[in-house]
């Protein structure tokens, strides 16, 4: 059991399931962003998933200053300034539109994965152990609910706003002179300005009514001691199943933004309009929310965390076959599916990887929040390999559309090898270097 630990947890939780809703609702409208970025940047694959590298490697250079920061000032000033620091990035948007200049719009999304790093670092180990270990995956997939469900609207609004009529555009764009493709690029670009102010407002609002949320204080187990009184461990590197769980998270984080964030794009390189293929994020987030439901049902009365990892690490291995196997629309839900393999990935991994950290707590979560940072990584090596195997097609005489169709679902092969890392974790990885019962 937690110290400290408060004897009603249901207002924390609602609160901490409020910032779950924001910082999904922000990471998850990068589904639409990427088309949107692609087009009125003029950019390639690999290009364009440099916006999720962008909200994602933020996590690596902010994780362990933010835990830093939420050392000295609390949780509450914590979580408050991540929201302001998002609030920032969200204007830094107007000004990006403006010039409608790619690295610009780049700095803007970092700053705002600054302030969700901060967000993350103070909520995910609060949420964690807010209650009984054995149980955190429960909690935390109520989080994922809340998470999803934002990214779901999020998905479905942004598409709405800034893919609406792209297909068109891109039409003229290819028949137009240089001086009109540039007005329609601008009046395109110009479409974010207005819902990133709202947003902007909003995060303003909620990083200063978030100081007076009422979250008690509470604190992880403390770390084992020998029969001496010498504690067991001394350094963050004696806890190997940690850094085994950093790396199954970096690759998990990477898969699901895989998912999630390339989704639209996949559908319209299948031919399918980008009116209907802005809605496919918010099938695999559905699908996602729909196996939290079934976690919190589930964890721990019925299945522990681990074996919820192994399930959902060996339905991702087979949904990577079906995807790269498969055509069409078909090929498209299999990447939906992704969310059923992927929602019990993150509550599972959390819990299993600070079970006994103690005192190193705080320094765990800061690591696996860096472990986000697998969202910048993976999604732009799959872009890569779609933009080698087009290339290639291309030279062999197959025209661009099917040859962007077929390297579209060849890159779906890098999900393969992450699902293989998160199953050994599953099995055997999460109790590495702990002692034996």
């Amino acid at each position: 059991m937690t110290q400290n630990q408060p004897k009603s947890t249901f207002v924390p939780i609602l609160i901490i399931a409020g910032l779950f809703f924001i910082f999904g609702f922000v990471t998850w409208i990068n589904g639409a962003l990427i088309p949107f970025m692609k087009t009125i940047n003029e950019l390639t694959d690999a290009q364009s998933y440099l916006v999720a590298s962008a909200s994602y490697i933020s996590f690596v250079v902010m994780a362990l200053p933010a835990s830093y920061i939420i050392n000295e000032i609390g949780y509450k000033k914590g979580m408050s300034l991540g929201l302001i620091t998002m609030a920032v990035g969200a204007l830094l948007f107007i000004p990006a539109a403006e010039a409608r200049t790619y690295w610009v719009f780049l700095v803007a999304i970092f700053i705002q994965g600054a302030g969700m790093t901060l967000l993350q670092t103070a909520s995910n180990p609060y949420i964690t152990i807010l209650g009984p270990m054995e149980s955190a995956a429960k909690r935390i997939a109520i989080m994922g609910i809340a998470n999803k469900v934002a990214g779901a609207l999020g998905s479905v609004i942004f598409g709405t706003i800034l893919l609406s009529g792209i297909d068109s555009i891109k039409e003229q764009l290819s028949v137009v002179d240089d001086v009109e493709k540039s007005n329609l690029l601008n009046t395109m670009a110009d479409s974010v300005v207005t819902p990133y102010i709202i947003m902007a407002v909003v995060l303003f609002l909620l990083g200063i009514l978030i100081r007076k949320a009422p979250l008690p204080n509470v604190e992880a187990q403390p770390i084992e001691v020998s029969a001496s009184g010498e504690k067991v461990k001394t350094s963050i590197f004696q806890f190997p199943h940690l850094w085994l769980g950093v790396l199954a998270l970096f690759l998990y984080v990477g898969v699901e933004v895989v998912a999630g964030d390339t989704i639209i794009s996949y559908g319209i390189s299948l031919n399918i309009p980008a009116e209907e293929a802005r809605f496919f994020t918010l099938f695999t987030l559905m699908a996602m929310v729909a196996t939290y439901a079934l976690g919190v049902f589930l964890i721990p009365k019925y299945i522990n965390q681990s074996l919820a990892l192994k399930a959902s690490a060996i339905l991702g291995i087979l949904l990577s076959f079906c995807i790269v196997f498969t055509t069409g629309f078909t090929s498209v839900l299999f990447v939906a599916a992704l969310g059923i393999a992927n929602a019990l990935v993150w509550p599972a991994i959390w819990p299993l990887a600070l079970t006994g950290l103690g005192k190193f707590t705080e320094t765990g979560s800061a690591l696996l929040i860096m472990a986000i940072s697998g969202g910048a990584i993976i999604p732009p090596l799959y872009g890569a390999l779609v933009d080698n195997k087009k290339a290639v097609l291309i030279s062999t005489g197959i025209d661009e559309a099917n040859a962007l169709a077929e390297a579209a679902a060849f890159g779906y092969w890098i999900l393969l090898p992450c699902y293989i890392v998160i199953l050994y974790y599953a099995f055997s990885g999460h109790k590495v270097g702990l002692k034996k019962a």
